[in-house]
């Protein structure tokens, strides 16, 4: 298994930009696919962005390209999500989530039951 602490969410302008980190614990790092999930109030969780940690290969849904970007730091065992000209849609609990890839990341990414462990959350939201 795998722990899991997200942490940078704040409030931020429309327009501006944060950067959330995901630090994992424990040993096999290479081994996790990571995905950033979001959950508006009222709303479904859903799919932001992830990573596969061994070959850096990702996947983001059509409606995130551009504004957010995912990327690793293997020796630090972090994840961030890079988020740009924030809009107050962005407004959620963003979560991160590690899981096992066995298909294709534009098959796993989505989906929240492939990922196994989840971080407890970081507040974003967005507003003047």
């Amino acid at each position: 298994q795998v722990q899991l602490a997200e942490s940078g969410g704040s409030r931020v302008q429309p327009g501006g930009s944060l950067r959330l980190s995901c630090v994992a614990s424990g040993d096999n790092f290479d081994y996790w696919t990571i995905g950033w999930f979001r959950q508006a109030p009222g709303k479904e969780r859903e799919g932001v962005s992830c990573i596969s940690v061994k070959d850096g290969n990702t996947y983001s849904p059509d409606s995130m390209k551009g504004r957010f970007t995912i990327s690793k730091d293997t020796g630090k065992k972090t994840v961030y999500l890079q988020m740009n000209n924030l809009e107050p849609e962005d407004t959620a609990v963003y979560y991160c989530a590690a899981g096992i890839l066995t298909s294709t990341l534009q098959f796993m990414c989505p989906v929240r039951r492939y990922f196994a462990s989840w971080g407890h959350g970081t507040q974003v939201t967005v507003s003047p």
